[in-house]
């Protein structure tokens, strides 16, 4: 029979203290406790349920007891050690293996989300956790109010729901920085948009920032880093949107990839707004709210609070200052552009 068939060879000995004790009334020695700790580890590492191991100890004890001389209240208390010893050894193991496969998988994710592995180890290690990386995927991050470990409550709720509603579906869950995680295949956008529902709403409005599906080992922590930017982008931009997608939003990375060449442009447009009275934000923020408002004057007054003709008044400012007028279809592309590089920079807060 195998390891596993046979729980009552982790009882060895136990019939021998039983008699002993309960003749002598003493109660187990040192050694005789770590005997029972270490059969419970290894029947914790052969895979044994505990429930069956202690019904084990139990039935074992009745079969001892007829000739078992002296105090049955004796007896009953080596039982107890017995068992409290055999349970604390099997505790003991089931906790170190489970710190063992969360080590694990740390690393793995570590591996994963930094590229810092061999590529094809790194796809070996993968099938452990259930992703098959030949296939593409992609990765979803949340970002809360507060920074998220993986025990917590709020990444255990998420991934709690997404499990329950998906079963398994080669999805990664787990947290990285503070964030929640979402690894799941590439043509699976249902996951990663249930996965940004619910932790949205798990982490009170958090902003969650989806990559585009990328091929191969290295495809993850593409797509992962893909996802970081764009949470990046969103708080320079302000953008309202609970849920982003990298996809969406190319154009910005585009029009940051030759930042002097943005900076110029940024100063030389809108660099004239600095004399005004109250200095360049307060005209910035209306030609913001002007072209978030698709160009239409009352719209925009609106969002700032304005009544149309002040609007209208600061905007013929912007054009005496900048010799650019926002309503002419000529001008626009070309303020619109620096507004946008205005807040990527940060400008006017930072110097350019």
């Amino acid at each position: 029979m195998t390891d596993r068939e046979r729980p009552e060879r982790y009882l060895d000995g136990y019939a021998e203290i039983l008699t002993q004790v309960s003749a002598t009334g003493r109660r187990l020695t040192r050694d005789e406790l770590a005997s029972r700790r270490a059969l419970g580890e290894r029947a914790a590492e052969a895979g044994h349920g505990l429930r069956a191991l202690v019904s084990a100890h139990l039935t074992a004890a009745r079969s001892a007891w007829p000739g078992s001389p002296g105090s049955a209240d004796g007896a009953l208390a080596a039982v107890q050690q017995v068992v409290d010893a055999f349970a604390e050894g099997y505790e003991r193991a089931q906790l170190l293996a489970v710190r063992q496969e969360e080590a694990a998988r740390r690393e793995f994710i570590d591996d994963l989300l930094y590229g810092r592995s061999d590529l094809g180890r790194l796809a070996e290690r993968a099938e452990r956790f259930g992703l098959r990386l030949s296939h593409a995927h992609a990765v979803a991050v949340a970002q809360g109010p507060a920074a998220y470990d993986e025990g917590d409550p709020v990444p255990r709720q998420v991934e709690r729901e997404v499990i329950s509603r998906f079963g398994d579906r080669r999805v990664l869950l787990t947290t990285k920085d503070g964030r929640l995680l979402c690894i799941a295949p590439g043509h699976q956008d249902e996951v990663l948009a249930y996965f940004a529902k619910q932790a949205h709403a798990a982490t009170d409005g958090g902003r969650v920032a989806v990559g585009r599906p990328r091929p191969g080992p290295g495809g993850v922590v593409h797509s992962y880093e893909e996802a970081l930017n764009t949470l990046e982008l969103s708080e320079r931009l302000a953008l309202d949107d609970p849920v982003l997608h990298a996809a969406d939003l190319l154009v910005y990375p585009v029009l940051t990839r030759d930042r002097q060449a943005m900076a110029d442009l940024v100063a030389g447009t809108l660099g004239p707004l600095t004399t005004a009275r109250g200095g360049a934000q307060p005209l910035l923020d209306t030609l913001t709210a002007y072209f978030d408002s698709g160009c239409v004057a009352a719209g925009a007054a609106r969002r700032l609070s304005l009544s149309v003709r002040a609007l209208t008044y600061r905007l013929e400012r912007i054009h005496k200052l900048t010799g650019a007028d926002p309503a002419d279809p000529a001008h626009r592309y070309m303020l619109q552009t620096a507004v946008i590089g205005a807040r990527l920079l940060d400008w006017p807060a930072n110097d350019l």
